[in-house]
């Protein structure tokens, strides 16, 4: 059983190191969003509408992007369901404020607004959670989502990671 054991082990962390890819020629630079800034930027935000605005979008190891944004959601405006017909995934870090988010399901009253996005009224059949700051959620490409219910105002930012390069880099 222990030789078993270590076999699947050495044939795993084998092809693992098969599965790397090589170093860059010259070593990348990190990228660094500190909490002052990201606090500046978000108390900048429009407080009368949905504000989702990049802080930093920057290329990174093996060709794609990853943004960082700034968001502000109002209380009185919930909005409506989305869906991003994209491969970028957006993971969302819940700063303040109290919501249900709903991701999967169907939308109802969907209709296409552009070439990558769809909006709908509502979701039905979906996966609903409370959010609550310090939570985070994944959302893939090409799901459902919604906040159904804002209990407060929201804050939170959203990281997107890019393997389209669809997203404009920040200076």
């Amino acid at each position: 059983m222990k030789k078993c054991v270590l076999m699947i082990a050495a044939i795993g962390f084998g092809s693992l190191a098969l599965a790397q890819t090589p170093a860059p020629a010259i070593p990348p630079i990190a990228t660094d969003v500190t909490a002052e800034e990201i606090t500046k930027f978000i108390d900048a935000l429009p407080k009368d509408r949905v504000s989702d605005r990049p802080i930093k979008n920057v290329e990174v190891t093996g060709d794609y992007r990853v943004g960082v944004y700034g968001v502000f959601r109002p209380k009185d405006l919930p909005g409506r369901s989305n869906l991003h017909q994209v491969d970028t995934t957006e993971i969302y870090y819940m700063m303040s404020g109290y919501a249900t988010l709903v991701t999967g399901g169907t939308m109802t009253d969907a209709k296409q607004e552009n070439a990558n996005w769809v909006r709908g009224t509502a979701i039905e059949g979906g996966v609903s959670r409370r959010v609550v700051p310090g939570d985070v959620i994944i959302i893939p490409g090409h799901t459902p989502h919604w906040f159904s219910e804002l209990e407060t105002d929201l804050t939170y930012l959203i990281f997107r990671p890019d393997p389209d390069n669809r997203i404009p880099l920040t200076e």
